[in-house]
């Protein structure tokens, strides 16, 4: 058979009004190419691993090296740090409800917001000392996942951190792996991979049920149809790499294409991605929920992804914070819920303690007593949270003033305010990645420095969180 032949004969088992994701081949710039490569299944499997002798000075630091995984969980629109985290009881404002309690290690918890959370105090490691830069929501939002100011030099092509550790994490996946190694759940405005190949942006997903959306050839007409289908792809595409090479773009997409076909009809996606309606409730049936039972799933099916992003918004409370029905009350039981079963199924498997779960706001808001709205406005002092991966729980690390709005103490050996390029350090040193590693490759050639001046020391990992 010819393969003009083959052509039409494939062709009239793929009726172009099915075309699947995977075949839907629109005419793209390069610069929006990489966009769309940055959402959904197309977000992950594109491009070459940069080469390793690109990274060009290390300052021959210690790791960590306690963790396997990362949960980072975003709290946008920041949350109060004195009506939860760094609870501060003030008089004739703060609801009864709250009904803090004096928890050895802790200090005063809102127990009646965290009523489960309550029960995982041994396990969280909460940081007081946290200050950030900037009361901007888009601004401190960027900056919180890329670990460095948004409008430097380096700020507009810097990647996620979670794009850096797919990067490292790169050479230990299997070939048997077909996970992405960064997913984003909940997340839709997740940082991207910023000047790094895109093969290292976040898996964008919103958790379902029914699993990960177009993983299945049902859509497409069934597994026959399907592979049909892919055969005729590559009928179509090969002999254009070979007469008329198509260049970067097509072999990344050749790539991209090859990695999602291993994720089609895959019992691990389906089994990781699925959940029933008893376990959802479980989480609390919230999309919050949702996403951190799908986390604990992915991570304990195996199959190479190594940092995780969940994002839980409506934490901008200006005004009437505290009522019952649309305040911080309903929000918290959505944290409480789906954070708790999160860290007690993980410990249950045995996943937390290669698992370090990090969860924190933009900023913190107001102290002392509500606005004239009953709300709490932008405030740079805020907390930070860390459990897993061998980090000692049941304490705080930092004190603030009886108002919650400067702090009295530290907690750490470099005696000021814990920022987020320390974050940053820290969730590296975790995993075993040098933080002070510094890079060509940059569009600049200026050296991107996975964290910002660590060659110098200005920045480092909160090693006490495991002292």
């Amino acid at each position: 058979m010819t393969d003009k032949q083959k052509f039409e004969r494939l062709l009239t088992r793929c009726p172009v009004n099915h075309s699947p994701l995977f075949f839907e081949r629109p005419h793209l710039s390069r610069r929006r190419f990489f966009q769309i490569l940055g959402s959904g299944v197309s977000g992950y499997f594109v491009a070459a691993p940069l080469r390793a002798g690109e990274v060009v000075s290390r300052a021959g630091v210690t790791t960590q090296n306690k963790a396997k995984n990362v949960i980072f969980i975003l709290l946008s629109g920041a949350m109060s740090h004195i009506d939860t985290f760094d609870f501060k009881n003030v008089p004739g404002a703060t609801p009864s409800t709250f009904a803090p309690e004096n928890v050895t290690g802790i200090g005063l918890f809102p127990t009646g917001l965290f009523p489960k959370l309550k029960n995982n105090l041994s396990d969280l490691a909460i940081v007081r000392s946290m200050r950030a830069y900037a009361l901007v929501h888009g601004l401190a939002r960027t900056w919180m996942q890329i670990g460095r100011n948004p409008t430097s030099a380096l700020g507009a092509i810097a990647p996620n951190i979670g794009s850096v550790v797919a990067l490292e994490m790169e050479p230990q996946r299997l070939a048997t792996q077909v996970f992405p190694t960064f997913l984003a759940l909940n997340s839709g405005d997740a940082i991207g991979a910023g000047y790094f190949a895109a093969r290292y942006a976040p898996f964008k997903a919103e958790p379902a049920a029914t699993g990960l959306r177009n993983t299945s050839s049902t859509a497409a007409g069934g597994p026959g149809v399907f592979n049909d289908r892919w055969s005729l792809l590559h009928l179509l595409d090969d002999p254009l790499r070979v007469r008329s090479p198509l260049g970067k773009p097509a072999e990344d997409m050749d790539a991209f294409y090859a990695q999602a076909r291993a994720m089609v009809d895959n019992p691990a996606v389906a089994q990781a991605f699925m959940f029933s309606a008893a376990d959802s409730q479980r989480y609390g049936n919230t999309a919050f929920g949702n996403a951190c039972l799908t986390s604990q799933q992915v991570l304990a099916a195996n199959q190479g992804t190594r940092y995780i992003q969940i994002t839980l918004g409506g934490w901008d409370m200006h005004q009437d914070i505290y009522d019952a029905t649309d305040g911080l009350a309903p929000l918290c039981k959505t944290l409480d819920d789906g954070l708790s079963a999160l860290l007690g199924d993980l410990q249950s498997s045995g996943l937390l303690h290669e698992t370090l779960i990090v969860m924190q706001g933009e900023f913190g808001r107001t102290v002392g007593p509500l606005t004239g709205d009953g709300g709490r406005d932008h405030f740079l002092q805020q907390f930070i949270l860390f459990a897993g991966a061998g980090v000692k729980g049941g304490r705080a690390l930092g004190r603030t003033d009886p108002t919650g709005g400067f702090v009295e103490d530290y907690g750490w050996s470099r005696n000021r305010e814990f920022r987020l390029e320390d974050v940053q350090a820290t969730i590296y040193s975790a995993l075993g990645i040098d933080w002070t590693k510094i890079r060509t490759d940059d569009p600049f050639g200026r050296g991107f420095e996975y964290v910002p001046y660590a060659k110098d020391d200005v920045y480092g990992p909160l090693n006490e969180l495991w002292a």
